[in-house]
């Protein structure tokens, strides 16, 4: 325990938060853990020392006493500031899931922090006072939160400010005929029973159609019965598998007829009040089949003779401000939805067509709106100085980026052709810059390829491909993210509220969990230094060509926290950022949309800028976009999943090149390379030894024989069973264990449970 001047531990000494403490006093751990409880708004290191009215000389003092509490797991570190391990952030997505003995509601967070085995309970409090719809059991809802003193009952009260969804007690699945003439549900989520529907209950429902029931009844003995609510289409029809995930995870994908009439009613912008950037070249390049452009490029030498090798980027981005107005029909639209999610067989946009792929797609030749910015850059990459503007432009030209990078490397088409040494050499060189620059910050280097399904006509998978990484679309990357950053220096400065893309540094206890792991491979991760990007770097590079390679880059992207949305500036650790907002792609995501609006209020670009209502709401707001975010991953995750177990189905016996992707004490995660699809070996199947789980070092092993299996391991592998509605696929394991030598056999030992376990989510690249 840390000591005072005296040497008797600080635990002996007392203060008043908040008042002033009496000279050579300290405050003790437990007032320090009160006040952090009490004041969840107010918890950072400097807000501590103020509170308690510390000197600076008693400033190291507490740097270490907090630290100690993090250590011991009492405190975390949640963004800039402290919280009670399991507390939650003062706005919150809660899902309400029952109610307490006198009525009350109870709720959980309905994502909750994946750090923390906690997960804290919330008492719901109603106003007698509040007017519009009361919550209920089964509502997602976005509260404010507040701790409670109450150690017997709920950790935190909470009012309600909104509901985001009202959910019914509806189960979702394929309506069946048994064997025995029976008509049957087959639920989509593997943990739900089977269900039986009597003929007079099919409410127009026939054999083969995706349904919504809800039960009517559950007798002692046999299945229970369920009578169908909706109809949602045949599961053979094209586009049924994403039907799935849409309806199982409640994503909005009919818009209503308010905010279609909005749309079709928006007329193109004028160049009045704008910039005319209609002479400079600008061109798209994007994926061959996308339908919407929401960024243009341009870059030329700087003329400056005191900036030698520098240059000018120019990046444009469709002006979406423009036609979506705070509080519109088509605002609260997109709010309510997020972003765009995008699946195999369709996109479900945030906005219509008439705005996305229309008014607001930088379409060739066209005039758009768009705001844009001027970067200036050294030779070495660093960003020199910024303006932003508010223009109209007309794209020189649609380029997918095959055919942008074909052209740099010779084979020039009659698009590119044209352009090859005005625009398309320019931007190259500019890209060479830009990469010196990254390449001195440092970012997280990890290499994440993703898989691309290819469909037939019917919907059903064609094959499975890993497009090659050219360099037109790291040149694209690099533009964005160096826009994004100019966009939220810009607001800084003028200090404009806005909502930031923020990735936290690993957290305390993934910190200590991957230098565990590493030790057992003989690599010293430093304790207690804050972690940099260039750390992880310098282990994968370590690593890189040996048999470990794989495996300590999965590792290492596990150890990553979450990106979220946040009106707090915390920085993006993956990118190594000090600043970072979402400017680049208004036309998918509503966080985007926010940071245009601000940049319209901040620099006197017009009259459809943020308000001061909208201000006041960024927390919710972030709050909200955040959960969207996190909905669509597992929606287009679980998409993929049914996807690939349907291609499967019929291949069952069948054997496969494996890499475990994931290690519990239940069993193995076996992932498929070839289709990028994840499948489950049960413990108990893996032989005749008695085998334990070393959580260090990601493996099961034998307690006979020491041998086992670790995380990415290559490995052989049967599949012997597939649910192609669950998405789930059982694999039976042909490799032999291999030594290791590293395990300890003093872990977790495995019950060898049957039960199939959820796979780990997989993250991608994409979402910076």
């Amino acid at each position: 325990m840390p000591r005072g001047n005296d040497g008797r531990p600080a635990g002996e000494r007392s203060a008043t938060a908040g008042g002033k403490s009496r000279a050579g006093f300290r405050p003790s751990r437990e007032e320090i853990i009160a006040y952090v409880a009490e004041n969840p708004d107010r918890t950072g290191k400097r807000d501590i020392a103020k509170a308690f009215s510390l000197k600076a000389a008693d400033r190291i003092w507490l740097k270490d006493l907090l630290r100690d509490l993090q250590d011991e797991g009492v405190l975390v570190k949640q963004r800039k500031r402290l919280a009670r391990r399991g507390a939650l952030p003062h706005v919150a997505v809660l899902d309400i899931f029952s109610r307490d003995a006198e009525g009350g509601l109870l709720a959980r967070p309905a994502e909750p922090d994946t750090d923390d085995e906690t997960n804290p309970l919330v008492s719901i409090r109603l106003s007698r006072s509040a007017k519009g719809p009361v919550p209920g059991v089964g509502d997602r809802v976005l509260a404010k939160t507040f701790p409670t003193e109450d150690d017997a009952g709920p950790a935190y009260t909470a009012r309600v400010i909104k509901i985001v969804d009202r959910r019914r007690e509806a189960v979702l699945g394929v309506l069946r005929a048994a064997h025995d003439g029976t008509l049957r549900i087959e639920p989509v989520e593997r943990r739900q029973t089977e269900l039986v529907v009597e003929p007079d209950a099919l409410n127009g429902a026939r054999p083969g159609d995706l349904v919504e029931v809800e039960q009517v009844s559950a007798g002692r003995y046999g299945l229970p019965r369920a009578r169908v609510i909706a109809v949602v289409g045949s599961i053979t029809s094209e586009k049924a598998v994403s039907m799935i995930a849409i309806h199982a995870h409640e994503i909005p994908h009919i818009f209503p007829k308010d905010v279609l009439d909005e749309a079709q009613s928006a007329t193109s912008a004028s160049l009045e009040g704008r910039e005319d950037f209609r002479s400079v070249p600008l061109v798209t390049i994007d994926p061959a089949d996308a339908k919407d452009h929401d960024d243009a490029i341009f870059a030329e030498p700087d003329p400056d003779d005191k900036n030698p090798g520098g240059v000018i980027v120019t990046v444009a981005i469709a002006d979406v401000a423009a036609y979506v107005r705070p509080g519109s029909a088509l605002d609260r639209e997109a709010l309510r939805r997020g972003n765009s999610v995008y699946f195999p067989d369709r996109v479900v946009p945030m906005l219509p067509e008439r705005i996305s792929n229309d008014l607001c797609s930088l379409r060739e030749n066209a005039e758009r709106p768009a705001i844009a910015v001027r970067m200036t850059f050294t030779a070495d990459g660093r960003k020199l100085r910024h303006s932003f503007h508010r223009v109209m432009m007309r794209s020189a030209a649609r380029l997918a980026y095959p055919q942008a990078q074909a052209a740099i490397d010779g084979a020039a088409d009659e698009t590119t052709g044209p352009i090859g040494t005005t625009v398309l050499e320019p931007l190259w060189a500019a890209y060479r810059v830009l990469k010196r620059g990254r390449n001195a910050r440092q970012p997280l280097e990890l290499e994440l390829p993703e898989r691309k399904i290819l469909l037939k006509p019917d919907g059903t998978v064609d094959r499975v491909v890993v497009p090659e990484r050219l360099d037109a679309h790291k040149l694209i990357e690099e533009f964005m993210i160096q826009a994004n950053v100019a966009a939220a220096e810009t607001l800084e400065a003028r200090r404009q509220k806005l909502v930031y893309r923020v990735h936290d540094a690993p957290s305390l206890a993934k910190q200590e969990s991957l230098r565990e792991f590493l030790a057992t491979l003989g690599i010293s991760l430093a304790r207690g230094a804050q972690m940099k990007p260039g750390q992880f770097n310098a282990i994968l590079e370590r690593v890189r060509g040996s048999d470990e390679e794989g495996l300590v880059n999965e590792v290492v992207l596990r150890s990553q926290s979450q990106a979220i949305y946040s009106p707090e500036n915390l920085g993006h650790f993956g990118l190594n950022l000090r600043r970072y907002a979402h400017f680049t792609s208004p036309i998918r995501r509503y966080s985007d949309l926010i940071v245009h609006r601000a940049l319209v209020a901040a620099l006197g670009l017009g009259a459809d800028g943020l308000t001061g209502r909208e201000e006041e709401r960024l927390e919710e707001v972030a709050a909200l976009i955040s959960a969207s975010e996190r909905r669509a991953m597992a929606a287009e995750r679980e998409t993929v999943d049914r996807l690939i177990a349907a291609h499967l189905a019929e291949q069952v016996d069948r054997t496969f090149e494996a890499r475990i992707s994931g290690v519990t004490k239940s069993g193995l995660f076996v992932q498929l390379p070839q289709y990028g699809a994840d499948g489950f070996i049960p413990v108990s199947t893996l032989g005749d030894d008695y085998y334990l789980f070393d959580e260090a070092a990601r493996a099961l092993f034998g307690e006979r024989t020491g041998q086992g299996f670790q995380l990415a391991d290559r490995v052989e592998v049967r599949l012997v069973e597939v649910a192609p509605l669950a998405g789930a696929m059982r694999f039976e394991m042909l490799s032999e264990p291999k030594p290791l030598p590293g395990s300890k056999r003093s872990f977790h030992k495995s019950k060898g449970r049957k039960f199939r376990e959820r796979a780990p989510q997989r993250r991608g690249s994409g979402r910076r």
